[in-house]
């Protein structure tokens, strides 16, 4: 059991004597070994597509800090780019999509999507080969509402757009989700298959979805992912994440198989205790600005969190990504505030 990691156990439902702590978009962003490594890099979607790159990524902050997980160093729009459809990231300006192909194209493209995707495969194998068995190694992909937001957009919005597309295209969006929702379940296999011991769907935008659209765009695709990757054999638990859901978050944890419900920065101390008296983990939900703000307040929410939620199965997380600019001993003194431990800065 000592070995088991601490995240697995918290996962299939255990109250520990303190929460599996690990963060968001921890891989790179916020470090300067990271910057460094990026350089080198070039091109962002070459880097995610290099497992030595990568895999070096992923590990970068287990070396900094205690974390009890690490998350591959991927994103989420490289299922795109599989399946056919431009994807390319303009330098202080993000990712940027060409047309949105035909769906027939796309759904052609879906068996094949997944040996393209074989790299971060490869990462995960390179990580898992050198993390200490006690710490997980999770995989991930985007929610398909969220990836389908960017192929119709081309790029990061308010999502207005794509919110209408789905009012006036309903049924054209529907086929779209289908063939993610088919491509996201073989890369998440796959993923497993390769050394990821943890899944989550990140879905970043299901705020202001009427709740009917929620249930539809949100909740069916993914109880749909995890069906088919149950099906084919991997027992790996989900964390499902629906950022900015609010109070349809009970109304996912209900419909969504997922043994682990993410949650974001304004969910209520009693919606999280209520996910877990209905056996869901919950993991989040300290604010990414009050992270890079740090001080006295910092301080107060963690022992908050710890506090209205450490009776329960939870993970320690943020309700978002770290930040870039988020100063390092930030996130070492919060963790090691959550795991009792004097975390040192080095240069």
């Amino acid at each position: 059991m000592s070995d088991r990691p601490r995240l697995l156990r918290a996962l299939s439902g255990e109250t520990l004597d303190r929460p599996p702590v690990w963060f968001m978009r921890q891989a790179g962003r916020s470090l300067p070994e990271y910057h460094e490594l990026r350089a080198k890099a070039g091109d962002f979607i070459a880097f995610c597509f290099n497992p030595e790159m990568a895999a070096e990524a992923t590990l970068q902050p287990m070396r900094r800090f205690p974390m009890d997980a690490a998350v591959v160093f991927a994103d989420i729009l490289l299922l795109p780019g599989a399946l056919g459809q431009k994807v390319w990231f303009e330098a202080g300006e993000g990712p940027r999509l060409g047309p949105l192909p035909e769906i027939a194209a796309l759904k052609g493209e879906v068996e094949a999507s997944t040996g393209r995707l074989a790299a971060v495969g490869e990462t995960l194998s390179r990580v898992r080969a050198e993390l200490e068995p006690e710490r997980a190694l999770i995989g991930f992909a985007g929610g398909p509402w969220t990836v389908a937001t960017y192929m119709i957009e081309g790029r990061s919005s308010d999502r207005s757009a794509a919110r209408t597309f789905a009012y006036q295209h309903p049924e054209k969006l529907d086929a779209l989700l289908e063939v993610l929702v088919d491509a996201t379940a073989r890369y998440l296999i796959m993923q497993a298959k390769a050394g990821a011991q943890v899944l989550q769907i990140f879905e970043s935008w299901a705020e202001q979805l009427a709740e009917d659209v929620f249930e539809r765009i949100v909740v069916g695709p993914h109880a749909a992912i995890i069906e088919k990757v149950r099906a084919a054999g991997v027992t790996a638990p989900f964390i499902g994440f629906p950022r900015g859901a609010g109070a349809l978050v009970e109304e996912y944890a209900k419909g969504v198989p997922a043994e682990g419900v993410g949650l974001d920065t304004q969910a209520s101390a009693a919606i999280g205790r209520r996910l877990q008296a209905q056996g869901k983990t919950i993991q989040g939900a300290l604010d990414n600005l009050l992270l890079r703000a740090g001080g006295p307040a910092l301080d107060a929410r963690v022992d908050q969190l710890l506090a209205q939620w450490g009776d329960g199965p939870y993970i320690f997380n943020l309700g978002h990504g770290v930040m870039p600019d988020t100063p390092i001993e930030h996130i070492a003194r919060v963790v090691g505030r959550v795991t009792g431990t004097r975390v040192k800065v080095a240069a």
